[in-house]
Protein backbone atom coordinates (compact mmCIF):
# COMPACT_ATOMS: atom_id res chain seq x y z
CA UNK A 1 0.00 0.00 0.00
CA UNK A 2 1.04 3.62 -0.39
CA UNK A 3 1.61 4.83 3.18
CA UNK A 4 5.06 5.86 4.33
CA UNK A 5 6.62 3.33 6.71
CA UNK A 6 6.58 4.66 10.26
CA UNK A 7 3.81 7.14 9.47
CA UNK A 8 1.37 7.52 12.39
CA UNK A 9 -1.96 5.78 11.94
CA UNK A 10 -4.69 8.16 10.75
CA UNK A 11 -7.84 8.37 12.86
CA UNK A 12 -11.10 7.43 11.14
CA UNK A 13 -14.56 7.61 12.69
CA UNK A 14 -17.27 5.21 11.50
CA UNK A 15 -20.95 5.72 12.31
CA UNK A 16 -23.11 2.81 11.22
CA UNK A 17 -24.68 -0.59 11.66
CA UNK A 18 -23.57 -3.75 13.41
CA UNK A 19 -25.19 -7.11 12.57
CA UNK A 20 -24.64 -10.75 13.22
CA UNK A 21 -24.56 -12.43 9.81
CA UNK A 22 -26.16 -15.86 9.41
CA UNK A 23 -24.38 -17.08 6.29
CA UNK A 24 -26.00 -19.95 4.39
CA UNK A 25 -23.85 -21.67 1.74
CA UNK A 26 -26.16 -22.96 -1.00
CA UNK A 27 -25.67 -24.42 -4.45
CA UNK A 28 -28.25 -22.05 -5.84
CA UNK A 29 -30.46 -19.40 -4.28
CA UNK A 30 -34.11 -20.45 -3.81
CA UNK A 31 -36.71 -19.09 -6.19
CA UNK A 32 -40.29 -18.16 -5.24
CA UNK A 33 -41.85 -21.03 -3.28
CA UNK A 34 -38.68 -23.14 -3.52
CA UNK A 35 -36.92 -24.83 -0.60
CA UNK A 36 -33.22 -25.63 -0.91
CA UNK A 37 -30.79 -27.38 1.42
CA UNK A 38 -27.81 -25.37 2.65
CA UNK A 39 -24.40 -27.00 2.71
CA UNK A 40 -23.26 -24.95 5.70
CA UNK A 41 -24.31 -22.29 8.22
CA UNK A 42 -21.88 -19.87 9.86
CA UNK A 43 -22.41 -17.00 12.29
CA UNK A 44 -20.11 -14.15 11.30
CA UNK A 45 -19.81 -10.56 12.63
CA UNK A 46 -21.07 -8.08 10.02
CA UNK A 47 -23.13 -4.99 9.34
CA UNK A 48 -21.83 -2.32 6.98
CA UNK A 49 -20.67 -0.08 9.82
CA UNK A 50 -18.87 -2.91 11.56
CA UNK A 51 -17.38 -4.23 8.32
CA UNK A 52 -16.08 -0.83 7.26
CA UNK A 53 -14.66 -0.17 10.73
CA UNK A 54 -12.81 -3.50 10.65
CA UNK A 55 -11.58 -2.81 7.11
CA UNK A 56 -10.22 0.60 8.11
CA UNK A 57 -8.52 -0.88 11.19
CA UNK A 58 -6.92 -3.83 9.41
CA UNK A 59 -5.74 -1.60 6.58
CA UNK A 60 -3.92 0.88 8.80
CA UNK A 61 -6.19 3.28 10.69
CA UNK A 62 -7.07 3.92 14.32
CA UNK A 63 -10.85 3.55 14.35
CA UNK A 64 -13.67 4.86 16.55
CA UNK A 65 -17.02 3.16 15.90
CA UNK A 66 -20.48 4.50 16.78
CA UNK A 67 -23.57 2.32 16.53
CA UNK A 68 -26.08 0.31 18.56
CA UNK A 69 -26.49 -3.35 19.54
CA UNK A 70 -28.92 -5.26 21.71
CA UNK A 71 -28.28 -6.48 25.24
CA UNK A 72 -27.79 -10.05 24.03
CA UNK A 73 -25.22 -12.67 23.10
CA UNK A 74 -24.87 -11.38 19.54
CA UNK A 75 -24.07 -7.89 20.84
CA UNK A 76 -21.39 -9.25 23.15
CA UNK A 77 -19.87 -11.30 20.33
CA UNK A 78 -19.75 -8.26 18.04
CA UNK A 79 -18.01 -6.20 20.73
CA UNK A 80 -15.45 -8.95 21.29
CA UNK A 81 -14.67 -8.96 17.58
CA UNK A 82 -14.15 -5.20 17.60
CA UNK A 83 -11.79 -5.58 20.56
CA UNK A 84 -9.78 -8.13 18.61
CA UNK A 85 -9.21 -5.57 15.85
CA UNK A 86 -8.32 -2.78 18.28
CA UNK A 87 -11.42 -0.72 17.47
CA UNK A 88 -12.67 1.79 20.02
CA UNK A 89 -16.36 0.89 20.44
CA UNK A 90 -17.11 3.07 23.45
CA UNK A 91 -19.52 4.91 21.14
CA UNK A 92 -21.54 1.74 20.48
CA UNK A 93 -24.75 1.90 22.52
CA UNK A 94 -26.50 -1.08 24.12
CA UNK A 95 -30.29 -1.21 23.80
CA UNK A 96 -32.02 -3.37 26.45
CA UNK A 97 -35.34 -3.38 24.58
CA UNK A 98 -34.46 -4.76 21.16
CA UNK A 99 -32.20 -7.41 19.70
CA UNK A 100 -28.95 -6.90 17.85
CA UNK A 101 -29.36 -6.58 14.08
CA UNK A 102 -29.23 -9.81 12.08
CA UNK A 103 -28.56 -10.43 8.39
CA UNK A 104 -29.53 -13.67 6.64
CA UNK A 105 -27.13 -14.17 3.72
CA UNK A 106 -27.24 -16.87 1.06
CA UNK A 107 -24.05 -17.42 -0.92
CA UNK A 108 -24.41 -19.56 -4.03
CA UNK A 109 -21.93 -21.64 -6.01
CA UNK A 110 -21.03 -18.65 -8.20
CA UNK A 111 -20.09 -16.62 -5.05
CA UNK A 112 -23.04 -14.25 -5.44
CA UNK A 113 -24.82 -13.25 -2.27
CA UNK A 114 -28.40 -12.29 -1.43
CA UNK A 115 -29.01 -10.51 1.85
CA UNK A 116 -32.05 -9.89 4.05
CA UNK A 117 -31.46 -7.65 7.08
CA UNK A 118 -33.44 -7.38 10.31
CA UNK A 119 -32.22 -3.97 11.57
CA UNK A 120 -32.94 -4.53 15.27
CA UNK A 121 -31.00 -2.08 17.43
CA UNK A 122 -29.59 -0.33 14.35
CA UNK A 123 -32.99 1.23 13.66
CA UNK A 124 -32.97 2.82 17.14
CA UNK A 125 -29.53 4.43 16.95
CA UNK A 126 -29.60 8.04 18.15
CA UNK A 127 -26.49 10.14 17.70
CA UNK A 128 -24.91 11.63 20.82
CA UNK A 129 -23.23 14.70 19.39
CA UNK A 130 -21.44 15.50 22.64
CA UNK A 131 -19.64 12.14 22.42
CA UNK A 132 -19.05 12.16 18.65
CA UNK A 133 -17.81 15.76 18.31
CA UNK A 134 -14.47 15.35 20.12
CA UNK A 135 -13.74 12.17 18.13
CA UNK A 136 -14.28 14.06 14.87
CA UNK A 137 -11.90 16.87 15.78
CA UNK A 138 -8.57 16.06 14.17
CA UNK A 139 -9.90 12.88 12.55
CA UNK A 140 -8.95 12.16 8.93
CA UNK A 141 -12.41 11.05 7.88
CA UNK A 142 -15.98 10.15 8.86
CA UNK A 143 -17.37 7.04 7.17
CA UNK A 144 -21.17 6.72 6.83
CA UNK A 145 -23.65 4.24 5.32
CA UNK A 146 -27.44 3.99 5.39
CA UNK A 147 -28.22 1.02 7.68
CA UNK A 148 -29.04 3.47 10.49
CA UNK A 149 -31.82 6.12 10.40
CA UNK A 150 -31.27 8.85 7.81
CA UNK A 151 -31.69 11.73 10.31
CA UNK A 152 -28.75 10.32 12.29
CA UNK A 153 -26.63 10.04 9.14
CA UNK A 154 -27.39 13.68 8.31
CA UNK A 155 -26.66 14.82 11.87
CA UNK A 156 -23.29 13.05 11.85
CA UNK A 157 -22.36 14.59 8.49
CA UNK A 158 -23.35 18.06 9.72
CA UNK A 159 -21.20 17.65 12.82
CA UNK A 160 -18.29 16.47 10.69
CA UNK A 161 -18.57 19.54 8.46
CA UNK A 162 -18.63 21.80 11.54
CA UNK A 163 -15.44 20.20 12.85
CA UNK A 164 -13.63 20.13 9.50
CA UNK A 165 -13.67 16.34 9.16
CA UNK A 166 -14.05 14.98 5.59
CA UNK A 167 -17.13 12.81 4.97
CA UNK A 168 -17.12 9.54 2.99
CA UNK A 169 -20.63 8.29 2.25
CA UNK A 170 -21.59 4.84 1.00
CA UNK A 171 -25.37 5.18 0.37
CA UNK A 172 -26.17 1.52 0.95
CA UNK A 173 -28.78 0.15 1.24
CA UNK A 174 -30.12 2.54 -1.35
CA UNK A 175 -32.35 5.39 -0.19
CA UNK A 176 -33.06 8.82 -1.68
CA UNK A 177 -30.59 11.31 -0.19
CA UNK A 178 -31.80 14.57 1.37
CA UNK A 179 -30.62 17.64 -0.55
CA UNK A 180 -28.76 18.84 2.56
CA UNK A 181 -26.69 15.65 2.71
CA UNK A 182 -25.34 15.97 -0.84
CA UNK A 183 -23.58 19.22 0.10
CA UNK A 184 -21.86 17.61 3.11
CA UNK A 185 -20.26 14.68 1.29
CA UNK A 186 -16.62 14.93 0.21
CA UNK A 187 -16.29 11.42 -1.26
CA UNK A 188 -19.25 9.37 -2.51
CA UNK A 189 -18.75 5.62 -3.07
CA UNK A 190 -21.55 3.78 -4.91
CA UNK A 191 -21.97 0.55 -6.85
CA UNK A 192 -23.51 0.51 -10.32
CA UNK A 193 -27.06 -0.05 -9.03
CA UNK A 194 -26.81 2.83 -6.54
CA UNK A 195 -25.16 5.07 -9.13
CA UNK A 196 -27.90 4.40 -11.66
CA UNK A 197 -30.70 5.06 -9.19
CA UNK A 198 -29.18 8.24 -7.74
CA UNK A 199 -28.26 9.62 -11.17
CA UNK A 200 -31.57 8.44 -12.69
CA UNK A 201 -29.94 6.64 -15.58
CA UNK A 202 -28.84 3.20 -16.74
CA UNK A 203 -25.39 2.07 -15.55
CA UNK A 204 -24.29 -1.12 -17.28
CA UNK A 205 -21.04 -0.05 -18.96
CA UNK A 206 -17.88 1.84 -18.02
CA UNK A 207 -18.98 4.79 -20.15
CA UNK A 208 -22.38 4.90 -18.41
CA UNK A 209 -20.65 4.68 -15.02
CA UNK A 210 -18.53 7.70 -15.96
CA UNK A 211 -21.60 9.63 -17.06
CA UNK A 212 -23.33 8.81 -13.76
CA UNK A 213 -20.23 9.72 -11.75
CA UNK A 214 -20.11 13.15 -13.38
CA UNK A 215 -23.83 13.68 -12.70
CA UNK A 216 -23.45 12.68 -9.04
CA UNK A 217 -20.41 14.89 -8.58
CA UNK A 218 -22.47 17.84 -9.84
CA UNK A 219 -24.78 17.32 -6.84
CA UNK A 220 -22.03 18.26 -4.38
CA UNK A 221 -19.35 15.61 -3.67
CA UNK A 222 -15.83 16.56 -4.71
CA UNK A 223 -14.99 12.92 -5.51
CA UNK A 224 -17.22 10.12 -6.75
CA UNK A 225 -16.27 6.46 -7.12
CA UNK A 226 -18.55 3.99 -8.92
CA UNK A 227 -17.61 0.37 -8.25
CA UNK A 228 -18.28 -2.15 -11.01
CA UNK A 229 -17.50 -5.51 -9.41
CA UNK A 230 -15.07 -7.56 -11.47
CA UNK A 231 -14.86 -4.68 -14.00
CA UNK A 232 -13.13 -2.44 -11.43
CA UNK A 233 -14.25 1.11 -10.69
CA UNK A 234 -14.65 4.57 -12.19
CA UNK A 235 -13.31 7.65 -10.39
CA UNK A 236 -14.48 11.22 -10.99
CA UNK A 237 -13.00 14.40 -9.52
CA UNK A 238 -11.89 17.85 -10.68
CA UNK A 239 -9.28 16.20 -12.94
CA UNK A 240 -11.94 14.24 -14.88
CA UNK A 241 -12.91 10.55 -15.05
CA UNK A 242 -10.73 7.44 -15.04
CA UNK A 243 -11.53 3.75 -15.33
CA UNK A 244 -9.55 1.45 -13.03
CA UNK A 245 -9.86 -2.13 -14.36
CA UNK A 246 -10.47 -4.93 -11.89
CA UNK A 247 -8.26 -7.91 -11.09
CA UNK A 248 -8.89 -11.50 -12.16
CA UNK A 249 -9.35 -13.78 -9.14
CA UNK A 250 -11.28 -16.92 -8.25
CA UNK A 251 -14.17 -15.55 -6.18
CA UNK A 252 -15.53 -17.60 -3.27
CA UNK A 253 -17.82 -15.05 -1.57
CA UNK A 254 -18.42 -11.41 -2.51
CA UNK A 255 -19.82 -10.48 0.93
CA UNK A 256 -17.98 -7.41 2.36
CA UNK A 257 -16.01 -6.79 -0.84
CA UNK A 258 -17.51 -3.31 -1.15
CA UNK A 259 -16.86 -2.56 2.52
CA UNK A 260 -13.26 -3.74 2.16
CA UNK A 261 -12.80 -1.55 -0.92
CA UNK A 262 -14.15 1.44 1.00
CA UNK A 263 -11.88 0.78 3.98
CA UNK A 264 -8.75 0.73 1.83
CA UNK A 265 -9.88 3.84 -0.04
CA UNK A 266 -10.67 5.68 3.21
CA UNK A 267 -7.28 4.84 4.73
CA UNK A 268 -5.45 5.88 1.57
CA UNK A 269 -7.23 9.24 1.46
CA UNK A 270 -6.62 9.69 5.20
CA UNK A 271 -2.90 9.30 4.52
CA UNK A 272 -3.03 11.94 1.76
CA UNK A 273 -2.80 9.49 -1.14
CA UNK A 274 -4.34 10.58 -4.42
CA UNK A 275 -7.81 9.31 -5.26
CA UNK A 276 -6.34 7.04 -7.93
CA UNK A 277 -3.70 5.56 -5.61
CA UNK A 278 -6.25 4.99 -2.86
CA UNK A 279 -8.66 3.43 -5.35
CA UNK A 280 -5.99 1.01 -6.57
CA UNK A 281 -5.45 -0.16 -3.01
CA UNK A 282 -9.21 -0.61 -2.73
CA UNK A 283 -9.24 -2.88 -5.79
CA UNK A 284 -6.35 -4.93 -4.40
CA UNK A 285 -8.02 -5.31 -1.00
CA UNK A 286 -11.41 -6.25 -2.48
CA UNK A 287 -9.77 -8.82 -4.77
CA UNK A 288 -8.27 -10.52 -1.73
CA UNK A 289 -11.56 -10.29 0.17
CA UNK A 290 -13.62 -12.22 -2.39
CA UNK A 291 -11.21 -15.19 -2.27
CA UNK A 292 -12.29 -15.90 1.33
CA UNK A 293 -15.69 -16.71 2.86
CA UNK A 294 -17.64 -14.52 5.28
CA UNK A 295 -17.84 -10.80 5.94
CA UNK A 296 -15.31 -9.65 8.52
CA UNK A 297 -13.19 -12.86 8.41
CA UNK A 298 -12.50 -12.20 4.71
CA UNK A 299 -11.23 -8.63 5.19
CA UNK A 300 -7.46 -8.70 4.55
CA UNK A 301 -4.66 -7.12 6.57
CA UNK A 302 -2.54 -4.22 5.41
CA UNK A 303 0.45 -6.56 5.05
CA UNK A 304 -1.53 -8.94 2.81
CA UNK A 305 -2.61 -6.10 0.52
CA UNK A 306 0.93 -4.72 0.36
CA UNK A 307 2.16 -8.10 -0.86
CA UNK A 308 -0.61 -8.57 -3.44
CA UNK A 309 -0.23 -7.83 -7.18
CA UNK A 310 -0.91 -4.37 -8.54
CA UNK A 311 -4.08 -3.90 -10.62
CA UNK A 312 -3.86 -2.81 -14.27
CA UNK A 313 -3.15 0.85 -15.02
CA UNK A 314 -6.11 3.20 -15.14
CA UNK A 315 -7.53 4.58 -18.37
CA UNK A 316 -8.66 8.19 -18.88
CA UNK A 317 -12.28 8.57 -20.00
Amino acid sequence: MNAVIGMPKPRIVVVGSLNMDLVLQVRHAPGPGETVLADNLRLVPGGKGGNQAVACARLGAKVHLFGRVGDDAYGLTLRAGLDADGIDHSGVQTDPNVTTGVAAITVDASAQNRIVVVPGANSRFVLDGAVLEPRLRGASGLVLQLEIPMPQVLAAAQLARATGCPVLLNPSPLHPLPDALWQLVDTLIVNEVEAGALADQRVATVAEAAQAARALRAKGPAQVVVTLGAAGAVAADAAGCRHHPGMVVQAVDTTAAGDTFLGALAVGLAQSASLDAALRDGIRAAALCVTQAGAQPSIPSRAAVAQSPQPPDWIAL
